[in-house]
């Protein structure tokens, strides 16, 4: 039922919004102008056409021409039946971004049945009502009226991580490899479902053999008790307090088996064990890495067209936005009186090491805005992003604007680390990490878009400790009135320029 829900609400907004951005922008926008005459080229049959300007693969347009094949029907009885219409002239701009609705109704489903997995005592509105507020969540719902790849990458995404949590190899690393082919950057998405399923398969195994060896030891402490207890009643002396002691260590050392450098020893000595057993059942994921190094050595590069604007380079300080952003976006979970607490109280449980992770961190905030904080030329050419103002009227407002960020950077990141560890073991933590610096890294453009997927692992693991009504409703609102603003701009504040002919229109 719950899914149901979730897909009529999502449609309530997306079918309206729909016709309203394609009456007003009816024309290609943006980077929809590469994107929708390659598409078209599609319907036409010229499949060898290529624009070089487009960076990512083709998965999307392919997408497309099934949609298409699906409405057309429809499409002919909605005509003037007058005129025959062809394939490729139902492939027009509206039709097309039609496919990024259908994705936005799926993936609304999917975020809904990973909270109901990983959140099983959630109730079902409950689960619904996350469901729908993710579905809000600003570059996602934005993106979902125009044709971009960014919803169906995410969509690709979710499908595959869900798979995985059900231990669904196979299908999980077809729905990776659909991700790959709608942005390449999603390899690394794939890697990091990979790992997750090697932790929760390694760590499952592990907590298996310990709950066996715990009740093994059980028995033989019942029986011995048992034995004792006859003995002491034959001798009147009953005295077996010493074997409670015992049996009382042994189940507090068996159960406190948490902390990174555990996990690390369980995951890997395990994975050495059953490493036949693992190659077997990840063996699709392997082979979908290999290939993409193989097409990464004959491209020449991971981008597939204008590589002299996207070369990779170390853009440390991205990392340091999407903390901040992703804070800003869900500040009720991240600036509140209880998260303060927790925090100051996670810190003070083990302050020395807390005070030397806090410094090393402070150390690595400075030096990746000071050496690693990069302005790309499209950032500081196109007043139509964003990103243009953060950057000149926060970022770049004075020499030392950038510095006084770091430690509210160092903090938003402390806090979203925080909350996911009280879901999921340390090092899934770790690897979460390490995927998101992966991705944000290379990428020397601001672009809040990449920061869509792993706002959502986020979100989807610290839904279910942090499920306050009264939470989930402030950033369902924060969601809503940064959507409304963003779409007012878009649709009726556009301007000109003066050296290029046409209309301009603000957009993330």
């Amino acid at each position: 039922m719950g899914k149901i829900a979730v897909a009529a609400i999502t449609s309530l907004w997306v079918i309206p919004m729909s016709i309203i951005v394609n009456h007003i922008v009816p024309e290609p926008y943006m980077d929809e102008i590469f994107h929708v005459p390659q598409v078209q080229q599609y319907c036409n049959g010229n499949f060898r056409s290529w624009d070089p300007m487009i960076t990512t693969p083709p998965g999307l347009y392919y997408i497309s021409l099934v949609h298409v094949a699906n409405l057309f029907p429809g499409i002919m009885l909605m005509k003037n039946t007058t005129q025959s219409q062809s394939f490729a002239e139902a492939c027009s701009t509206s039709v097309l971004r039609s496919t990024n609705a259908v994705f936005a109704v799926l993936c609304g489903v999917l975020v809904y049945e990973i909270i109901s997995f990983l959140g099983p005592n959630l109730s079902d509105r409950k689960a619904t009502f996350m469901a729908v507020v993710m579905s809000l969540y600003p570059l996602h719902w934005f993106f979902t009226f125009l044709y971009y790849t960014d919803v169906a990458s995410l969509t690709a995404v979710l499908a595959m991580y869900l798979a995985c949590l059900k231990k669904r190899y196979m299908l999980s690393a077809l729905f990776g490899t659909l991700a790959v082919f709608f942005r390449q950057t999603n390899v690394v998405w794939m890697l990091f479902v990979a790992c997750s399923g090697v932790i929760d398969f390694t760590l499952d195994s592990t907590r298996q053999k310990e709950k066996e060896k715990v009740n093994q030891e059980l028995l033989q402490a019942s029986d011995r008790e048992g034995a004792t207890l006859r003995s002491n009643l034959r001798k009147k002396r009953p005295d077996s307090s010493s074997d409670h002691f015992n049996h009382g260590k042994t189940v507090s050392f068996t159960e406190d088996t948490s902390g990174l450098l555990y996990d690390t020893y369980a995951v890997i000595s395990t994975s050495w064990n059953m490493k036949w057993r693992l190659l077997v059942k990840f063996s699709p994921f392997i082979v979908v890495v290999v290939l993409f190094g193989i097409f990464i050595l004959w491209n020449g590069g991971i981008v597939l067209g204008a590589k002299e604007a996207h070369v990779v380079s170390l853009h440390f300080a991205q990392i340091m936005y999407f903390s901040l952003v992703s804070a800003l976006f869900t500040a009720p979970l991240h600036f509140s009186v209880v998260q303060l607490r927790n925090l100051f109280q996670k810190l003070h449980r083990n302050w020395p090491l807390s005070m030397l992770l806090s410094l090393v961190a402070l150390i690595a905030g400075f030096a990746s805005v000071h050496y690693f904080s990069l302005a790309h030329p499209y950032l500081l050419a196109d007043n139509r992003h964003y990103p243009f103002y953060l950057w000149r009227k926060i970022i770049n407002f004075h020499w030392s604007m950038k510095y006084m960020l770091v430690p509210v950077y160092v903090y938003s990141w402390f806090s979203i680390l925080t909350l996911l560890a009280k879901t999921r073991r340390d090092i899934w933590v770790m690897v979460y990490f390490l995927a998101t610096c992966a991705v944000l890294a290379p990428t020397p453009l601001i672009e809040f878009r990449y920061y869509t997927i792993p706002f959502y692992l986020f979100m989807l693991h610290s839904c279910v400790r942090s499920s306050s009504f009264t939470a989930w409703l402030l950033i369902g609102t924060i969601f809503v009135s940064v959507n409304v603003f963003t779409m007012a701009m878009f649709l009726f504040r556009p301007f000109k320029w003066s050296h290029e002919d046409g209309v301009q229109r603000f957009i993330w």
